[in-house]
């Protein structure tokens, strides 16, 4: 599930490692290709066969060696899903950061949803 890949993602950072290797879904993938897109990731592959594909994250360091992503807030959790029409999308961290959305034609940025005029499931902030 997502919230396992990002807190994977958030933790390696924290001790500055190079990569990470997480199980394969789709959704996963979708959600790595738009952090990577948001320049908060380096690069994703995907690697191995059906039964044993991986998705390997390449972490983002500034030339400081502080991590790309700062904070992650998990908005809808298994117990509670948290949805919004397009007009109540909002920018995160004054557009610094990025907002994920679950909508009827995938998983989208929140901008680029609001632009679709497509509402969904929050999924999580990332700044």
């Amino acid at each position: 599930m997502y919230t396992d890949l990002l807190v994977k993602i958030k933790n390696a950072q924290a001790v500055k490692k190079e990569s990470v290797k997480s199980s394969y879904s789709v959704m996963d993938n979708a959600i790595l290709e738009i952090l990577s897109k948001k320049n908060f990731i380096d690069e994703v592959s995907v690697k191995g066969r059906a039964p044993k594909k991986v998705l390997d994250v390449n972490l983002k360091y500034d030339k400081n060696g502080l991590g790309a992503i700062h904070g992650v807030k998990i908005l809808s959790k298994p117990s509670r899903h948290l949805y919004t029409s397009y007009s109540d999308i909002y920018p995160v961290k004054q557009g610094f950061g990025a907002l994920v959305v679950s909508t009827s034609k995938g998983i989208m940025e929140g901008q680029s949803a609001k632009k679709a005029k497509l509402g969904g499931e929050l999924l999580f902030e990332i700044w």
